[in-house]
């Protein structure tokens, strides 16, 4: 219904510009008469007037014509070199874009319709976009530098102490374990960046099929007992039977992160919780936990790369800050969604949204 009244307005706008540019079009004409008849009347005070009115008033069009058509040549040319100026300021810009020069903001006046403004605007709008993918991939290779030069520096560090030939054999075998973690987690971060980049691969070249979602559930659940039953967490899970048409290991990711999240931050004795209903065109999972909690200003760039909203803790369970992340990708690809709540103290919760039909 507002598709169908925005075409009629569409139309109705387009004749209306019609009909005032052919009013336009008459005006002029009128005023390029009335001054050539004047310009006449004042030349026969010299010339004398034609015996014929037919002759006197034929003039009057003819030169009424005249002037109609310079006015608008006149204002063509004038118009032309106004496009002429924008052309040449749109190309300037263009190249300053493919130069590397993002900072690019072209003016022009706000008039609506204008197929020039809708070209100004979508040039601003393409050059902020690069910009920001641009301060993004900086962001991405300076995380991904500092990421990498922590383990490197440890691993470096731990091998020089081990020259020494002094050294304890207790004291040795801990720096041992420590470059042995340090070179699990660099593998660790380069699976999941080389993860992250097929996911930004075609998702049409994906193999989906029907999956009983509540029981990957209990697989994953299954699957991670020896974790959270050696700190003592009570994991539970209330399921409805559900299927979805997905990519199985892709789906199997995101439980499976999102439940290593929680036993990490989960203290002992805590509960981890996860519940599955069917809705109307959706599957929800929560995953709630009773841990340390996410404070309120790391919930607003908890999905970004590299993110971590406590490092040192993070670092010391040898996380990357790449999981959530690769979690918010794959339901994107499942044309889903991710959410997150939490207080600081008390636990949080993830709940993903996933529909049940891939297209």
């Amino acid at each position: 219904m507002k598709q169908r009244v925005a075409r009629m307005l569409k139309a109705v706008l387009r004749v209306i510009g019609h009909v005032l540019q052919l009013a336009l079009f008459f005006a002029v004409l009128a005023m390029s008469w009335t001054g050539a008849t004047y310009l006449t009347e004042a030349l026969y005070v010299y010339t004398g007037r034609p015996s014929w009115d037919y002759f006197a008033d034929l003039f009057n069009v003819i030169l009424g014509f005249v002037f109609c058509i310079l006015f608008f040549m006149v204002m063509g040319l004038f118009f032309r070199r106004k496009e002429m100026i924008l052309l040449t300021t749109i190309i300037d810009a263009i190249r300053r874009i493919a130069k590397g020069d993002f900072s690019v903001k072209l003016e022009y006046p706000n008039r609506r319709g204008d197929f020039n403004k809708q070209i100004v605007d979508s040039i601003n709008e393409m050059a902020g976009a690069l910009g920001q993918m641009e301060m993004m991939r900086q962001d991405f290779i300076s995380n991904v530098s500092h990421e990498i030069q922590s383990p490197l520096t440890s691993i470096g560090g731990f091998a020089r102490a081990l020259r020494n030939p002094a050294l304890p054999a207790e004291q040795r075998e801990h720096y041992l374990d420590i470059i042995e973690s340090e070179s699990r987690r660099l593998s660790q971060m380069s699976d999941n960046l080389l993860k992250l980049s097929s996911l930004e691969t075609d998702r049409a070249s994906m193999d989906t099929r029907r999956i009983r979602l509540d029981r990957q559930l209990k697989s994953v659940i299954l699957a991670t007992e020896p974790q959270w039953l050696g700190k003592g967490i009570q994991v539970t899970l209330e399921a409805d039977e559900t299927e979805v048409e997905a990519v199985e290991d892709l789906l199997g990711q995101v439980w499976m992160n999102l439940l290593h999240n929680s036993i990490k931050f989960t203290p002992a004795g805590g509960e981890i919780a996860f519940k599955l209903s069917a809705g109307k065109d959706f599957a929800t999972v929560t995953v709630a936990d009773t841990g340390i909690g996410i404070g309120q200003q790391d919930l607003l760039h908890i999905f970004e790369r590299f993110y971590k909203a406590d490092k040192s803790r993070n670092r010391a369970v040898g996380g990357s800050g790449l999981g959530l992340s690769i979690v918010k990708k794959i339901a994107e690809i499942h044309r889903g969604e991710i959410s997150v709540h939490s207080v600081p103290g008390q636990g949080t919760r993830f709940t993903v949204r996933i529909p049940y039909n891939w297209k």
